[in-house]
């Protein structure tokens, strides 16, 4: 057996691998490719990057607005349906979140025995909507995030 056995290969072996590695990602070494049908030289960047899908819109961040909205509709059908409320951390929620909560399902509860379960859901998510839309309208609380 030669000496250095199993060290000497797991080395020679990251030595081949890094070596792929580096060889996979390199690219033309001038850049510049000849197009012999065009009587033209062009730039291989530039045809890599034709080939690529055009880029999509970036997302767009959800507002403190939506998301006040989104937990406050959660939660507000969430204690239409049990009846009570829970604690206002455990929901995630803020103390102003919660006096949103705690006003909408009041006014569910009296459209649900008006007009149903169907008029008291899309009360929640309208109030929801438009009481969270008031809260932070000037960019949020200044109290600390659970005001």
């Amino acid at each position: 057996m030669a000496t250095g056995g199993p060290t000497r290969s797991a080395a020679l072996g990251l030595l081949l691998l890094t070596g792929a590695l580096v060889t996979g990602c390199a690219g033309p070494a001038s850049g510049r490719t000849s197009d012999t049908t065009a009587g033209h030289t062009s730039d291989a960047a530039s045809a890599q990057t034709s080939r690529v899908a055009p880029a999509s819109p970036s997302p767009r961040a959800t507002t403190p607005a939506e998301v006040c909205a989104r937990i406050v509709a959660y939660w507000s059908r969430e204690v239409l349906d049990d009846g009570s409320y829970g604690d206002y951390q455990s929901m995630g929620l803020s103390n102003g979140q919660y006096d949103i909560l705690r006003n909408v399902v009041d006014a569910a509860r009296t459209e649900r025995e008006r007009q149903g379960r169907a008029a008291a859901e899309q009360l929640i998510d309208r109030q929801a909507r438009v009481r969270c839309a008031g809260r932070y309208r000037d960019g949020g609380p200044t109290g600390g995030p659970w005001s």
